[in-house]
């Protein structure tokens, strides 16, 4: 069956020549952008309850924008003043490149990691007498708790934001062609959403390991996998896919 919509549960890229873009007018397609989970802050009343005292910590661990915000919303709510002092763990360039929303990068001590929580891990362990804080989401990946406990450093792990189920109602008498997922978070939405969804001819495309068990876990084909050493992007996937799907 040939391809003309494509929904991707995640929000619209704010970059122009997003590959996105490209797939559209290549392919001749419609791309819709909808977020099937966004973020919501915790109170600091919430982070005080879980034995939070920001002026113990020496040193931050981010590892997204997300922990970036929320980080200093609630040092705001709890009207802490960040100290200069205070040593900056980025899990990647962007995350460190987006600090400067909020404090002068030049004068602030800020370690950065290449992409993943292993490459970050070697720069904590150099720094092991510091006393670390790690705000995250409620949804925090198992290996991050594994690896610092390895490391042997000074570690507390508080919930700043949470992943929330976003309201999809409008979607219900639409249909796309592919849907495109990127966490089992997403695939958790589609379900709460639509609790007596039926795939059909829909064809399904999922973004790592994770996210294709959870589509087979609720009964889901999975059509279009990403990454591959083939189609290292899910924009590389979609469109194989689709000029072969389109060509018939």
């Amino acid at each position: 069956m040939k391809v003309k919509t494509i929904l991707v549960s995640q929000p619209e890229p704010k970059v122009e020549n997003s590959p996105y873009f490209e797939l559209e007018e290549k392919q001749k397609v419609k791309v819709d952008f909808i977020p099937f989970i966004h973020v919501e802050g915790v109170s600091s009343k919430e982070v005080r309850q879980q034995k939070v005292d920001l002026s113990k910590h020496t040193a931050i661990i981010l590892t997204s924008r997300n922990a970036v915000d929320h980080f200093f919303r609630v040092a705001e709510e709890m009207r802490f003043k960040v100290p200069d002092s205070l040593k900056y763990f980025c899990l990647s360039e962007a995350v460190a490149y987006y600090l400067q929303k909020y404090v002068v990068y030049r004068k602030r001590k800020i370690y950065v990691g290449k992409r993943t929580f292993a490459e970050l891990s070697p720069l904590i362990k150099k720094y092991k007498n510091e006393k670390f804080l790690l705000p995250s989401s409620d949804m925090l990946k198992p290996v991050i708790p594994k690896t610092l406990d390895k490391l042997g450093v000074q570690w507390k792990q508080a919930v700043f934001y949470k992943t929330v189920v976003s309201d999809l109602s409008h979607l219900s008498d639409v249909t796309y062609d592919i849907l495109v997922f990127f966490s089992p978070s997403g695939i958790k939405s589609l379900f709460e959403n639509f609790p007596d969804f039926k795939q059909n001819n829909t064809r399904i495309a999922v973004f790592g390991n994770t996210t294709i068990k959870a589509a087979k876990e609720h009964g889901l084909t999975v059509n279009i996998k990403a990454p591959t050493s083939e189609t290292p992007s899910m924009t590389m996937a979609l469109n194989k896919y689709i000029a072969e799907a389109n060509k018939k």
